[in-house]
């Protein structure tokens, strides 16, 4: 079991993590601290819990509209499949009613063949 010790507002912490994910842990501290320091800058120091609370609801943020980016970016990419669907079965129906036409044409040009 990895541990790491990151220091947030002043205080230090001590987390445990699993074995290779300790840079990780600590980029992640990385990010919350910058967000803390963001926070001191705009409302001076408002208290540990305060700071904590509002760089996680800030990093929150970020992460739904990041999803909801996300989601826009599937419904895009459905729709696109969609359209080539659509386009392939158009296509389908064209080629089919093509076909149609030829063999009407096939049986009408063979019993014309027939008369001769």
């Amino acid at each position: 079991m990895g541990q790491v010790s990151i220091t947030l507002n002043g205080r230090t912490y001590r987390l445990e993590c699993d074995d290779g994910e300790e840079k990780h842990l600590l980029k992640l501290a990385e990010t919350v601290a910058e967000q803390i320091e963001a926070l001191k800058g705009k409302f001076g120091q408002v208290g540990d819990d305060r700071l904590m609370l509002m760089a996680g609801l800030m990093i929150a943020d970020e992460l739904a509209e990041a999803k909801r980016k996300l989601d826009d970016i599937a419904r895009e990419h459905m729709s696109a499949d969609e359209l080539v669907q659509s386009a392939k079965d158009e296509m389908a129906g064209r080629i089919s009613a093509a076909a149609e036409r030829i063999e009407a044409l096939n049986t009408v040009l063979g019993a014309n063949k027939g008369e001769s």
